[in-house]
């Protein structure tokens, strides 16, 4: 709507009645992912409020999800099971190793509790690794076997973490078992059970990607660029691939990078869609809309190391090392799906809902997925560089 004034001479200004436009979201987050991107962050100006429907809003909804999740303390890709390995090396002679999750400065406060038979020789060695604390004690059986006893994890109901246990008894017979708050126990049986171990190492899986909002983030930000079913298809598919070679490579020992600068690139990954995102709605060339799987492929070796070095902290039983990769990998793929499949199916539906939003609400989900991004960078970086100080 335009406002006219005369002048004095008979002539008359107009000036647009708008009202100045306001950036959303806050302007520290706007500013740091706009220096980070090199990019313009609103566009042309002077364009009238429009709307369009309710999607923006549901884009803007996944994002704060994932927002709130990735900002936790714990960070994305934070939350590891406990381990109890208890390996036999002489006959009644056993070496126990307790790694258990920290926090900042505080040790989660679960204990294992071991069958009555066995009896500690000597003193334990403590060591504080990053994010955990290790402790190896050996033990003596005085009983004839371990067989048929029971291990407990105290304190375990009243955490929301899992434990990873392995026995390896000298005959070579293996044991593996998740213990959950909800089953803090495992009786050692007479034979070890394939289908346990798959089943565990599947849902290991599909809570290492449902709870790793970085990964999540990546495919929202593809599912934002990827016009078509069938370019979408691809791109997902190429992202499988890769990250399933490099979880495997890396997992069998065949190749190997350090925890830190992966999680810098991924995070780089989703920042670099992020751009992407905005270079497509304002009409300039994206290459991940023009070769969608060849950027899933590349950026997807780079999650399977992330993937990888996630296996590698829970522990894999080396006598079903394939059963196990399979399997967590197939879980990855089942929460992954799951997700695709939801964000797909909820934007459908609200689609066909009478929900508006400005013209403008597109902005929210890069800007939001681009400002996270450019925090974990920053962190993950400084987490490396032994001169900087802690984010």
């Amino acid at each position: 709507m335009l406002a006219c004034h005369p002048n004095p001479g008979g002539t008359s200004s107009c000036r647009s009645g708008a009202s100045p436009r306001v950036a959303p979201g806050p302007a520290l987050l706007q500013g740091l992912f706009n220096v980070l991107t090199l990019t313009g962050i609103y566009g042309r100006s002077g364009v009238s409020p429009r709307f369009v429907p309710g999607a923006a809003l549901l884009q803007m909804f996944f994002v704060m999800v994932l927002m709130i999740a990735g900002l936790m303390p714990a960070g994305a890709d934070e939350i590891r099971p406990a381990l109890l390995d208890i390996k036999e090396q002489n006959t009644g002679l056993f070496a126990v190793t307790w790694k258990v999750p920290t926090r900042g400065d505080k040790v989660l406060a679960i204990t294992p509790q071991l069958p009555a038979s066995l009896e500690r020789v000597g003193s334990p060695s403590v060591q504080d690794v990053p994010g955990a604390r290790i402790e190896n004690t050996t033990y003596k059986n005085n009983a004839e076997s371990l067989t048929g006893q029971t291990i407990v994890i105290n304190g375990l109901k009243a955490l929301q973490t899992d434990v990873l246990l392995l026995v390896q008894l000298q005959d070579g017979t293996q044991h593996s078992a998740i213990l959950r708050p909800g089953s803090p126990e495992f009786t050692i049986p007479l034979e070890a059970s394939k289908l346990e171990v798959a089943a565990d190492y599947w849902r290991l899986g599909i809570i290492h990607i449902l709870e790793g909002a970085d990964h999540l983030l990546f495919v929202l930000a593809l599912l934002l660029i990827v016009s078509g079913l069938g370019e979408l298809v691809k791109a997902v598919t190429a992202f499988t691939v890769a990250h399933s070679i490099t979880l495997a490579l890396a997992t069998l020992g065949v190749v190997h990078m350090p925890a830190a600068p992966t999680e810098a690139i991924i995070a780089l990954s989703i920042l670099f869609l992020a751009t992407e995102i905005i270079h497509k709605h304002n009409g300039q060339f994206s290459l991940t809309e023009n070769y969608p799987w060849v950027i899933a492929f590349v950026f997807g070796l780079f999650h399977g190391l992330g993937f990888a070095g996630a296996l590698s902290e829970i522990g894999v039983p080396q006598h079903e090392v394939p059963l196990a990769l399979l399997m967590f990998n197939v879980g990855v793929e089942s929460g992954q799906l799951l997700f695709v499949a939801v964000v797909i199916s909820v934007m459908a539906l609200f689609r066909r809902l009478p929900l508006q939003a400005p013209q403008g609400a597109w902005r929210v989900a890069p800007y939001a997925i681009g400002s996270v991004a450019a925090f974990w960078t920053i962190q993950r970086v400084m987490s490396f560089m032994p001169f900087a100080p802690q984010v």
